[in-house]
């Protein structure tokens, strides 16, 4: 984190918005990237990311820079869908899969291959989903993952295990 964002978040936690306003675009695209992989519905990961913005303005006071500022944007949005995702189990399952097909028609639409990967990604449940990524794709570690999602380092390390041992099975017989 260069020093720039660290004076755009001192600025905006002093109530500096156009500060705030400068953080929140940077980091935004970051954001709903890692959403869209771990929602697998773009309508739902834009509807998140601008709740964790939200959030965001709201909390900038509690940011402590303990933690990257992207890796305190991922815990807050990691949260709200966790949230969500227990409030409306039935619709975000509905959502999902309609977002996956939206996905699919998107790329293929555009001639683009619709990739292996985010295809077994998709059939993964929720839970283990945002704990491969976050671990494979971003890069955290399993204490980081456990303390974004409120749960214990061993239960990231089972869910990855799991997610990875079904993302291996999937792709081999996708080879077959």
């Amino acid at each position: 984190m260069g020093d720039g964002t660290l004076e755009k978040i001192r600025q905006a936690q002093q109530g500096d918005a156009a500060a705030m306003a400068v953080l929140l675009r940077e980091h935004y695209p970051f954001l709903y990237k890692y959403l869209i992989k771990a929602t697998m519905d773009p309508s739902l990961a834009e509807e998140l990311a601008q709740d964790t913005m939200v959030r965001c303005m709201e909390k900038i006071g509690t940011y402590n820079g303990v933690s990257a500022f992207s890796s305190w944007l991922i815990t807050i949005a990691s949260r709200l869908y966790i949230d969500r995702k227990r409030r409306w189990k039935r619709e975000a399952e509905w959502q999902q899969e309609q977002g996956v097909r939206g996905i699919r028609w998107r790329f293929e639409s555009r001639n683009i291959e619709w990739s292996e990967v985010l295809d077994a990604l998709s059939h993964l449940s929720s839970a283990q989903r945002m704990t491969v990524l976050l671990k494979h794709y971003y890069g955290y570690g399993y204490d980081e993952i456990g303390i974004m999602l409120q749960i214990p380092s061993g239960t990231v390390k089972s869910r990855v295990a799991a997610g990875l041992g079904q993302l291996r099975k999937e792709l081999d017989e996708d080879e077959v």
